[in-house]
């Protein structure tokens, strides 16, 4: 299994294991692949770094869109993004990412902000020929809006994907990618289960976003690569799919989109 998002720059936990513990637990538990993702200036360099030095990761960076409503209120969002263009450009950065709009944390006033920075990684993805991983939180007609007018890069993935089935059949129309976390085995998700069971299994991505979103059973724990099994059982499960299948499918499909690792 390839996990398809996952921010190993933060610590997880009170007693937080190092990255080379929970790169090894993922390994065990048969995710020998991850995808860094950098969302602000920090964590974009600690990213850079990092996938230098674990053969088992590649990496993404971006300015979430709630750090780019920040930036540009406070007038810095411009450099900030040239710094993030540039990392971008690194050997192992595969993905730019993760970018789009969150109207949950941030309200009217930075919407505009929000808009102009996804369109500016849209057009970064574009240009490096980078797949996309969008962040969409309270925003899915906004975010397709977006992506329509300006035309999606070629490899569009929906990160952490939170919409319906009725909007996963559009995703699926247009070729987009949905990655499913955690959050699609909890209780109450059963819109996230309609939607990964109209998900075509070539479009189906997995994904932790870890420590956040850990899945059921565990779910208050932090979260980690090693439970991206979880999720993958819950997806092929609705979906129809023997579970060797399934991961063999997200396993190639990855590598297609990311490239070697």
């Amino acid at each position: 299994m390839v996990d398809n998002h996952c921010h190993l720059e933060y610590p997880a936990g009170d007693e937080p294991l190092s990255v080379e513990t929970r790169l090894e637990q993922a390994a065990n538990a048969g995710v020998t692949r991850v995808v860094q993702i950098g969302c602000d200036l920090e964590s974009a360099r600690w990213t850079a770094d990092a996938v230098a030095r674990f053969p088992s990761m590649l990496g993404g960076v971006a300015l979430h869109p709630n750090d780019a409503a920040r930036l540009a209120a406070a007038g810095q969002y411009d450099e900030a993004f040239a710094e993030i263009a540039t990392l971008a450009r690194g050997d192992r950065m595969r993905v730019v990412g993760e970018t789009g709009l969150d109207f949950f944390r941030t309200g009217p006033e930075g919407h505009d902000a929000q808009v102009r920075a996804f369109r500016d990684h849209i057009a970064l993805a574009k240009e490096l020929g980078l797949p996309l991983q969008i962040h969409d939180r309270d925003a899915h007609a906004e975010v397709i809006d977006v992506l329509m007018r300006d035309g999606a890069p070629q490899v569009t993935v929906f990160h952490c994907y939170s919409g319906d089935a009725a909007m996963a059949r559009v995703c699926a129309e247009q070729g987009w990618y949905l990655s499913f976390a955690g959050t699609v085995t909890f209780r109450n998700a059963n819109h996230l289960r309609a939607a990964a069971a109209v998900t075509p299994p070539s479009l189906t991505l997995i994904e932790t976003d870890s420590p956040f979103l850990t899945p059921h059973p565990h779910r208050g724990a932090p979260n980690s690569p090693a439970q991206a099994a979880h999720t993958a059982r819950e997806v092929a499960r609705v979906q129809g799919v023997d579970l060797e299948q399934f991961c063999t499918q997200v396993w190639n499909t990855s590598h297609d989109l990311y490239g070697p690792w």
